[in-house]
C-alpha cells in the first residue's frame, strides 16, 4: 500500500524487511524485550474501549509467519474474522513472506479463546496493504462457522475527533485494545488513508480499527517513527472489493510475482497519468527555470548552505512521495521523487567552483542489487530551450517483476563557469513507456528564467 508503503506495524525478526521513507514499522522487538501478556493493557482504558474489546475479542486472530518444516517465527502480524465465510483479513506485509516464497514458509494463526491452526493465502491488494486468509480445514469438513465483524458503510463516514479503537497483538505480548481518535484522511497521500491519533505498536499490523458501535472503519497498516501517537489506517471500503474476490479464489500456493505485477502495473499507470497531466511549479530562481513538482501527493522540503558559508553557497528542494508500495524481501516501490540544488561559487573561482561542481555530479548513485539489474544509463548533452544541459538516464529492470523499471534522471546546467544547477528525478517501478514519459517531462521543466541571470 502507498502509506506508505509501503509501512506497517507488524512485528518481524530482524533485519526489518518493510521500510518506508515515511510511514514505516516500528523496529522489531525481540524476544528478551518480550513481557507478560497483562503488560499490554497496563495502560487505563475507558468503559467504551473495554465494551468494544469485549464485543470484538472472539474474532481477533493473531497471524503468525513460520519457516517450513519448524515453528520457529519469522514474522508475526494482526488480523480478523470478518463477514461470514470464516474469512480472516490483515495486511499484505504480514503474509507477504508466503505470497512471495510458499515452498519456504507457511502461515498459522492463533486466536483468543485459544482456538489455533493453518492459514491459507486467498488474495492480496499490494496497493492497499491488504489480504485475505482462511484457516485450513480437513477435507469433507463444514466451512468455519465463526461470524465476523462487520464493515462500515462507506456510505457512513466518521466525523474528526471521533473516538475509535485499535485492536491487535503489540509486540507479541497479548491481545490489546488502543483507544484514539479519527483525524480525518492524510493530506496530500496518493491513496486515501486514515490519521489515527492512537499509538500502534509492531504486531498490531492487520488488526481491525472499530468506532463505536463495534463496526470496522479501518485496518492498521502504520506508525510514524518520529512522531508519537501518530498512526495509520487503510479505510475499510478497500476490504469489500478483495473479500468478494477471495470468497471464489483458490489458495494461492505459487509465488505471486505475476499477479504482484499486474497490481503494480495498474498502480504505475494511475501514478505517471497523474504525475504527468500538473505543471511544473516554478522554483523561484532569478536565472534557470528549474522543476519543481505540485505538492498533491509530495512534499517538498527546502535547505541552504549557513549565512556564515564563505565557500560554496547552496539552495536545495527535495520533494518526494510519503508512501510506497510493499512488495516485500527489502523491497518497496511505486513512488517519485524530485530534487534539485543550486550553487553560487563566485567566492571560489572557475577552476574551484568546477572542481566541487563536478564532484556534486560524480556523487550520485544509481540502484541496482538483488533486487533489480544493474543500471544502464546514457548520456548526453543536450539544450532545454536554449539552456545547455548534461543529462545521464539510468534504468534498471526488476529481475522478478517483468515490465517495471527504476528510472533516474541527472541533469546540471552548463551555461556558467562560477554558479549551476543540478537536479535529480527518480521514479520507481514503472513500465518503459511511462519512464520515457516522465523523463521527457522533466527535462521540458529546465529552460531560461532570465538569461542575464540576476546575479
Amino acid at each position: 500500500m502507498s502509506l506508505p508503503p509501503a509501512a506497517g506495524a507488524g512485528t518481524q525478526a530482524p533485519p526489518s524487511s518493510s521500510q518506508k521513507p515515511a510511514l514505516a514499522p516500528l523496529p522489531p522487538s525481540s524476544p528478551a524485550a518480550a513481557a507478560p501478556a497483562a503488560a499490554a493493557s497496563d495502560a487505563a482504558v475507558s468503559p467504551s474501549a473495554q465494551r468494544v474489546y469485549e464485543r470484538a475479542r472472539q474474532q481477533l486472530v493473531q497471524v503468525r509467519t513460520l519457516l517450513r518444516g519448524q515453528d520457529s517465527q519469522s514474522s508475526v502480524g494482526s488480523g480478523f474474522f470478518v463477514g461470514s465465510g470464516g474469512l480472516i483479513l490483515t495486511n499484505y506485509h504480514v503474509v507477504s513472506q508466503v505470497a512471495l516464497q510458499p515452498d519456504r514458509f507457511r502461515l498459522t494463526y492463533a486466536a483468543v479463546d485459544g482456538g489455533s491452526g493453518a492459514l491459507e493465502l486467498l488474495a492480496f491488494d499490494a496497493r492497499h496493504d491488504l489480504a485475505v486468509v482462511r484457516p485450513v480445514r480437513a477435507a469433507g469438513s463444514p466451512p468455519a462457522a465463526r461470524d465476523g465483524l462487520a464493515l462500515r458503510p462507506a456510505t457512513a463516514p466518521l466525523a474528526q475527533g471521533e473516538r475509535i479503537y485499535s485492536l491487535g497483538n503489540p509486540l507479541d505480548v497479548g491481545f490489546a485494545v488502543v483507544e484514539g481518535t479519527y483525524n480525518g484522511l492524510v493530506e496530500r497521500g496518493f491513496y486515501p488513508t486514515i490519521f489515527f491519533g492512537g499509538a500502534l505498536n509492531p504486531g498490531m499490523s492487520g488488526g481491525p480499527a472499530l468506532d463505536e458501535q463495534g463496526q470496522v472503519m479501518g485496518i492498521n497498516v502504520a506508525t510514524r517513527l518520529d512522531g508519537q501517537s501518530v498512526s495509520f489506517l487503510v479505510p475499510a471500503s478497500f476490504a469489500a472489493e478483495l473479500l468478494a474476490r477471495a470468497r471464489s479464489a483458490q489458495p494461492i500456493r505459487s509465488p505471486a510475482y505475476p499477479e504482484l505485477t499486474r497490481q503494480l502495473m495498474a498502480h504505475q499507470q494511475a501514478l505517471a497519468g497523474r504525475f504527468l497531466a500538473q505543471p511544473w511549479r516554478d522554483a523561484g530562481h532569478p536565472r534557470w527555470r528549474i522543476p519543481v513538482p505540485q505538492e498533491t501527493f509530495l512534499r517538498c522540503w527546502g535547505s541552504s548552505s549557513p549565512p556564515e558559508s564563505k565557500g560554496l553557497e547552496f539552495e536545495r528542494s527535495e520533494c518526494a512521495m510519503n508512501s510506497t508500495v510493499f512488495v516485500g524481501g527489502g523491497l518497496d516501490t511505486g513512488n517519485l521523487a524530485v530534487r534539485h540544488e543550486t550553487y553560487d561559487g563566485r567566492r571560489l573561482g572557475p577552476l574551484r567552483f568546477a572542481n566541487q561542481y563536478s564532484a556534486s555530479f560524480r556523487n550520485e548513485g544509481f540502484a541496482g542489487g538483488r533486487q533489480r539489474s544493474g543500471p544502464q544509463c546514457s548520456e548526453r548533452f543536450i539544450e532545454q530551450g536554449g539552456l545547455p544541459l548534461r543529462a545521464v538516464l539510468c534504468m534498471s529492470a526488476y529481475r522478478k517483476l517483468r515490465g517495471l523499471y527504476d528510472l533516474s534522471v541527472l541533469v546540471v546546467t552548463l551555461d556558467d563557469d562560477t554558479s549551476g544547477a543540478l537536479g535529480r528525478f527518480d521514479a520507481r517501478g514503472v513500465s518503459f513507456d511511462n519512464a520515457l514519459k516522465l523523463a521527457d517531462h522533466y527535462l521540458k521543466g529546465y529552460g531560461w528564467t532570465n538569461r542575464a541571470g540576476s546575479r
